[in-house]
């Protein structure tokens, strides 16, 4: 099987051999355990299922809240001659029941779906014909309520076993504590054949800082004119990306902003930009990044400070993927730690409150109790928040709390394509030809063109049928809307702007349920996250990396050498008063042998400096002694 697998990778991918972990992880899969994997942002998570699921007959099911990257992976497996599927949420069910067919025709090697496609009826109805051979799931974090992403649809994942109880299950993750490690394997219904890999945090190549600083901008270009090369600049709200970006360009560097507030036509055009390096900096906020695999990042510089270190890890990961040289830049100030630290406080509201919130929008949209299930609704928040007199931040808390609890789900970033479903018959349509000529040419090109039309909502493009018409898209807008008017058919435009989604229908408020025990332990649990972002963010003398691997449960930590703190402690040697505080911790350990690893373990708390002089002094002053094994004791 060991050829076989390096004979995929390579005629398959072009590789010659395979990254670390990523052999041990594909021979579990192809053992049938189920396998959690964690493996850094850009660390070849894909390769891990695409090479195992090549080598077994059947199709595997790539489970991924992401819709890019589903159409990235299914384009770059055509591109490799991979038959691969994606359903998503701007598909008609025409192309979603057509995409299953082929999936169950056995043609097909991947179908790369979203958690909540999975409790569909139309899912559902297929599973069974379709030879399963792996079940992937990406961002398998997003499973634990204990994660810092947590999607309740994530949960519905485990069905599946009940359905395929010997189809292995592989979950993928970049950032995930030991405590959602556990959860994870819990949450999914691994069995007792289970195996666990585990690469380490460590980015060897990546220079981590943070600094305080009154006034961010100028560290900034600074950083931006000492690495050359791509960056990504992160800011926590929409207004900052544009005015930063608009600030670069005039200090000549070429630069765009990305949030989730702008059209689905300009977000991809500014994304490829970048990409294809015709824009060198992207001012953005956590909207962009997800997906995107772009290896020569040298700086990912933070304006804002992240509520958590996983979120942090995960967008800074994106620097430095092909292993040479790059910076991960922290930029804070202290009255912003200080609104850190206020959070818990503002996110977890109280329960009658975001009930009442729930009632509004239930107002706002109109929709009547009993109904919403599985329907996107536009949802303009702003307005929203004006009608009712309310503060947005607490309304996008209360909403992220209504999502964990499983009523709703709100997306900044919906496309969902223009849908036309033809209702008349022939001879009305045949009628309206002959009374209405000049919609006649329209109304043949969508028979002649959308296979269904006359069953299903199908989606359209109307710029593709204004090209084909030689008429303005707008005109074919207005004649869509006059066929609607005259019932030939249904039409729903294009929706581009913020969707709240019902996963089901509209409860009254006060039974709206959300667990007060479970929900004071989110909230601690929040703290700790926060707690654990001011220690990385404040750190003056450790390595700022190390910060990063214990907080993720790695072993054998050392510093980095690299980071600021580590940099600084090279420079300046270190003081008597430290010296001999780190003397007196190691000689207290040091009651009967310890190893050096044992002892480097207990001294975390002391810099890689400070710890080996402090050591070096203990040996020539004859305190202790290293045995034939090289264990250190007290003489």
């Amino acid at each position: 099987m060991s050829a076989s697998i390096h004979s995929i990778l390579q005629s398959t991918f072009g590789y010659d051999q395979f990254r670390p972990g990523q052999q041990a992880i594909i021979e579990s899969v192809l053992d049938g355990n189920d396998t959690l994997a964690l493996l850094p942002t850009g660390g070849g998570k894909s390769v891990c299922y695409q090479v195992p699921a090549l080598a077994m007959p059947g199709i595997c099911i790539v489970i991924t809240p992401l819709i890019a990257l589903m159409k990235d992976q299914v384009r770059q497996l055509h591109r490799r001659n991979v038959s691969a599927l994606a359903i998503h949420s701007g598909m008609s069910f025409f192309e979603v029941k057509k995409a299953m067919d082929n999936a169950a025709s056995g043609h097909f090697k991947f179908l790369y779906v979203s958690p909540e496609r999975l409790q569909t009826n139309l899912f559902k109805e297929y599973l069974p014909a379709m030879d399963i051979n792996l079940i992937a799931v990406d961002e398998a974090h997003c499973v634990s309520q204990w994660g810092y992403d947590f999607r309740p649809s994530y949960l519905q994942i485990a069905q599946l076993r009940e359905e395929l109880p010997t189809v292995p299950i592989l979950a993928l993750t970049a950032s995930a504590t030991p405590t959602v490690q556990q959860d994870i394997m819990e949450k999914l219904q691994f069995s007792m054949a289970r195996k666990h890999f585990q690469q380490s945090f460590a980015r060897p190549n990546v220079s981590f800082s943070a600094f305080a600083l009154p006034q961010k901008i100028n560290k900034l270009l600074q950083v931006l004119q000492s690495v050359p090369g791509t960056a990504l600049v992160y800011c926590r709200n929409r207004k900052r990306t544009r005015e930063i970006a608009e600030l670069l360009q005039l200090q000549g560097i070429a630069s765009s902003y990305y949030h989730a507030g702008l059209s689905s036509e300009e977000r991809n055009s500014r994304q490829d930009a970048w990409i294809q390096n015709k824009v060198r900096v992207m001012v953005c906020t956590n909207a962009f990044g997800m997906g995107i695999d772009k290896p020569d990042v040298r700086a990912v510089i933070h304006m804002d400070v992240p509520d958590s270190l996983e979120a942090y890890y995960q967008e800074a990961g994106r620097v430095g993927r092909d292993g040479k040289r790059a910076y991960a830049v922290l930029l804070y100030s202290q009255e912003e730690l200080d609104r850190l630290q206020q959070l818990p406080e503002q996110k977890f509201l109280p329960i009658a409150q975001i009930q009442n919130i729930y009632q509004q929008i239930g107002n706002y949209l109109q929709l009547p109790v009993g109904q919403g299930e599985q329907q996107y609704f536009g949802f303009d928040l702003t307005r929203f928040c004006e009608t009712f007199q309310l503060d947005a931040t607490q309304v996008m808390h209360a909403l992220q709390t209504l999502q964990t609890a499983g009523y709703v789900s709100f997306a900044e970033q919906v496309f969902i394509p223009s849908r036309v479903q033809i209702t008349a018959g022939r001879a009305y349509l045949e009628q309206l030809e002959n009374d209405k000529p000049a919609l006649e040419p329209l109304i043949k090109l969508l028979l002649r063109t959308y296979e269904g039309i006359l069953d299903f909502p199908v989606s359209i493009r109307e710029k593709q049928l204004a090209s084909y018409l030689r008429i303005s898209v707008e005109a074919v807008q207005q004649q869509l809307k006059q066929l609607a008017g005259y019932q030939a058919l249904e039409y729903e435009p294009l929706r581009d702007t913020p969707q709240l989604y019902f996963l089901y229908n509209r409860v009254p408020a006060a039974q709206v349920v959300i667990d007060a025990a479970l929900y004071a332990q989110r909230k601690a649990l929040y703290k700790s996250q926060i707690a654990a972002m001011l220690e990385y963010a404040r750190a003056e003398q450790q390595c700022r990396s190390s910060i990063i691997r214990r907080y993720f449960g790695d072993s054998d930590i050392a510093d980095c050498g690299i980071c600021d703190n580590c940099l600084a402690a090279k420079q300046q040697p270190a003081s008597n008063e430290a010296l001999q505080t780190a003397k007196a911790s190691i000689v207290a350990l040091l009651q009967k042998p310890v190893t050096s690893l044992q002892l480097r373990r207990s001294c975390l708390h002391i810099s890689s400096q400070v710890f080996e002089a402090a050591l070096q002094q203990l040996l020539e002053e004859e305190l202790i002694v290293q045995t034939a094994d090289g264990s250190f004791v007290q003489r």
